[in-house]
């Protein structure tokens, strides 16, 4: 039986669908760069904006050896590629995902900087200090075992490692269902941004930045929503990700934010090493 996280983001004939969304588009899928999959593959809040941002907290080199945990489509992942040099791993539990991650990096011309596994979180199939940052864009709100995650991203971090994120968090009462992440309450795991701090310190990382976001990203959702009710939307876009009722859950999405019942912020905690004798 399907994990029901893996059912929820399963979806179809992923691939021949952003195909033709390209070509209509007026792209040509043959000859792809990263920019012309942003609107598609990076499946969090605000796009390649949010992206920009985390990546101006993380500060990524071409020494670093990244991880991306929920990486979906791997858009995040082929922008660290490609703007800085990273040598990306991507890892996701949803087999399309992975999949499409796997032939877009082809595409774009990637494939020797990125590589793709399907697994777990919360039981990472790599050895103890292996990466210099770990980075993560809205996946922990599907993960019920937190201590767990946290804690698997403080093993694999090299000694002043650092872990960049950007999630959403519960907010003042529980929200209102469908919402991109979850259909419904089942598999929806969220936590505080009080929690959640606490449980990323009680590894042993170190908090180090933690930029609230709640008002920008409804702001950003807002103009979504805006764009999803017209006649003439987009031949690629994150509903494609979504199913028939993403605007519904974009819909609800916003007005969670707006109510308070769902916040969102970005962070960058560090790993510190041993201090120097």
């Amino acid at each position: 039986m399907a994990d029901p996280i893996e059912k929820h983001y399963a979806s179809n004939n992923l691939l021949e669908r952003i195909f033709a969304g390209l070509v209509m588009a007026g792209k040509n899928p043959f000859a792809l760069n990263v920019d012309d999959l942003a609107c598609v593959d990076e499946f969090h809040s605000r796009g390649r904006q949010s992206t920009l941002e985390l990546a101006e907290l993380a500060t990524p080199t071409s020494a670093c050896r990244v991880l991306d945990i929920g990486c979906g489509l791997g858009g995040s992942a082929r922008f660290l590629a490609d703007r800085f040099g990273c040598r990306v791993t991507g890892i996701d539990l949803t087999p399309d995902y992975i999949a499409a991650a796997t032939r877009l990096s082809e595409l774009t011309g990637l494939s020797k900087q990125c590589s793709w596994h399907v697994g777990n979180a919360t039981e990472l199939p790599f050895d103890d200090a292996c990466f210099d940052l770990i980075w993560t864009e809205h996946a922990q709100m599907n993960i019920q075992n937190k201590p767990a995650f946290y804690e698997e991203i403080f093993r694999v971090l090299k000694p002043d490692g650092r872990f960049a994120f950007h999630d959403a968090f519960a907010g003042s009462a529980l929200p209102t269902f469908p919402v991109p992440w979850a259909e419904d309450p089942a598999i929806s795991f969220l936590v505080s941004q009080e929690a959640a701090r606490s449980l990323i310190q009680s590894t042993g990382l170190q908090i180090e930045a933690w930029v609230e976001q709640s008002e920008l990203t409804a702001s950003a959702f807002e103009k979504n929503l805006q764009n999803l009710a017209t006649d003439t939307l987009s031949p690629l876009g994150l509903h494609l990700l979504m199913g028939d009722n993403a605007y519904k859950k974009i819909r609800n999405h916003l007005q969670n934010m707006q109510l308070g019942k769902i916040t969102i912020a970005m962070g960058l905690a560090i790993k510190h090493g041993p201090a120097a004798a």
